[in-house]
């Protein structure tokens, strides 16, 4: 027997690893995507995952899981503090003999810990971004410490949420380590990216900003749409390509009426898989008030996009200001539309910016990093099994 047939028999000999993913859902967004890519990362004999949605239903990201042959599992919380969920999630625990419990922002992080008190899961918990404003929560001065003392892992997506978790969250520092988030690189295809502009009505020459986001107020898009405004004074015909939907969508489309540049901004509404809505951007936006690490700014990289970003959050983790982007400081329209024009007016500089933040992605933010790193988390003995496009060493010193 070689050495690789003996690793193989080895391994299928091993029991797998089985974990539990607790989340509120499974809808639309960055923690759910993170989920999917850590479920799909590590489907292999070795680790078994399912997923605990608490809020009472699965959504379509978990639906599609569901549909894969993944477990996805439901409760529905009740309001106040509730006990029994705590219990039911302890039989889930029991029933599936998990290993790990993996807990995905902190109200899950607090029902896990506590159902997982009495069983031989071991607890990690993720906080994958922060409300906006932030604020401090003193009830928790007293039990966070403790809980993230009996945590054996505690992770943050960004250095800056990592400081939040210690200021608002008086967790130690010591006990958080960062992961940033990672995703699968998206697919250029510029036959249908340009398919994409024809749908819209946009002229093959015309320059596109646009983003993929919730349409909230913590996204702040009222101040993409000022700057949009201000650069629109010196770019006519520019066009404004806003992939998404949300609370704030009619405010937004009653904004761009008020701006007169309703022609020029496309509200698509929400698409299921926007990589050719993407791919048909020349800069990528985001002007948050906050953000941990943006999913569809990693989206962007990937594509070669370079982007405008505000200076919060995680963001400067992320980008490199003049090298794979410009950032801006936060609400500041006559900034943001001030890099939007630096940018429109060197083409040179957004193809150098777009190689860098392809680059970049590679390096810090693919699917295999992130997995790599959870992996080694989870106890799995034989983490590097899952890398797919870089060394041991590439991640372990991105």
């Amino acid at each position: 027997m070689t050495v690789e047939e003996s690793k193989t028999a080895t391994k299928s000999a091993r029991k797998p690893l089985r974990v539990l993913h607790i989340t509120f859902n499974m809808g639309i967004g960055g923690t759910e995507q993170v989920i999917r890519q850590l479920v799909q990362g590590m489907a292999s004999e070795s680790v078994k995952s399912e997923i605990l949605c608490i809020d009472g239903h699965i959504g379509p990201i978990g639906e599609a899981l569901q549909q894969s042959g993944v477990p996805v599992h439901k409760l529905a919380r009740k309001q106040g503090f509730d006990w029994a969920l705590i219990k039911a999630i302890r039989n889930r625990l029991r029933e599936g003999r998990f290993d790990v419990v993996h807990c995905h922002q902190y109200t899950p992080w607090m029902y896990g810990w506590l159902a997982a008190l009495p069983t031989r899961a071991k607890v990690v918990f993720t906080e994958h971004g922060r409300f906006y404003p932030d604020r401090y929560r003193y009830k928790a001065m007293l039990i966070n410490p403790v809980m993230a003392l009996f945590t054996p892992s505690i992770v943050a997506i960004s250095e800056a949420t990592k400081d939040a978790l210690v200021k608002y969250e008086f967790i130690p520092r010591y006990k958080i380590q960062v992961i940033y988030n990672g995703i699968a690189p998206l697919v250029r295809d510029d036959e249908q990216s340009e398919k994409v502009r024809d749908s819209l009505g946009i002229p093959k020459d015309a320059f596109v900003v646009g983003t993929v986001s919730r349409l909230d107020p913590v996204k702040n898009q009222v101040m993409m749409l000022r700057a949009f405004k201000q650069f629109c004074e010196k770019q006519p015909g520019s066009y404004l390509l806003m992939v998404g939907d949300g609370p704030d969508k009619e405010k937004l489309v009653s904004l761009a009426g008020d701006y007169g540049i309703s022609e020029s901004v496309i509200f698509t509404g929400f698409i299921n898989s926007p990589v050719h809505y993407l791919a048909a951007m020349d800069i990528f936006l985001l002007s948050s008030h906050t953000e941990g690490t943006s999913m569809t700014l990693l989206e962007a990289m990937s594509l070669g996009i370079p982007a405008v970003a505000t200076q919060v959050g995680g963001n400067p983790e992320i980008i490199q200001d003049n090298v794979t982007g410009i950032l801006v400081e936060p609400d500041m329209a006559h900034s943001f539309a001030e890099g939007i024009e630096h940018l429109h007016q060197n083409s040179m500089l957004r193809q150098s910016m777009g190689k860098a933040a392809r680059l970049s992605f590679d390096k810090r933010f693919s699917a295999d990093a992130m997995v790599y790193q959870y992996s080694k988390i989870y106890g799995d003995p034989d983490p590097t099994s899952y890398l797919l496009h870089g060394s041991t060493d590439e991640i372990k010193n991105g």
